[in-house]
């Protein structure tokens, strides 16, 4: 076998081993009990995908299969380690963290989110970031109350 293939196929093996860190994010890691319990669970599945692969043999592929799994490990550690549980609001009175709020776009759309931490924000399951641009112009708003966003107008119709 020829050195050059060696080389060759060790600095692929490092270029699949040497994942960039997921980002942390700069701004204050607030979670929802929900989101808590979340990452728990996040950190859990990676410690059990890496587990998974201590009887692979072969030292390349297990470096491959263990790279993703140890990044995410590091990642949900720090995230656990700054987790600020918020608990819900006592009031409907107004929009804040962990807040269901319905509101009307200008073109007539109604949208309904709950405001959490970035790490359980999925728009699509209907919960946006605290951090995100809609989520901050809501933010101690009442029911009535009207924002402009990226020219549009936002009404709240409803706080849950």
């Amino acid at each position: 076998m020829s050195v050059a293939f060696t080389k060759e196929e060790s600095a692929e093996t490092a270029a699949e081993t040497l994942l960039p860190e997921r980002p942390i994010s700069p701004h204050p890691n607030l979670v929802t009990e929900a989101g808590l319990k979340a990452l728990e669970r996040q950190m859990e599945e990676a410690r059990a995908a890496y587990a998974a692969v201590e009887d692979i043999d072969d030292v390349n592929e297990k470096r491959r299969q263990t790279a993703g799994p140890l990044r995410d490990i590091r990642y949900l550690a720090e995230r656990l380690r700054t987790a600020q549980v918020i608990p819900a609001p006592a009031s409907t009175d107004v929009v804040a963290f962990g807040s269901l709020v319905t509101f009307e776009r200008d073109d007539g759309r109604v949208q309904t989110y709950r405001i959490v931490g970035e790490d359980e924000a999925d728009p699509k399951a209907g919960t946006i970031s605290y951090v995100s641009p809609v989520a901050r112009m809501l933010s101690g708003k009442a029911v009535g109350d009207v924002v402009s966003l990226g020219g549009q107008e936002l009404e709240i119709r409803k706080i849950g």
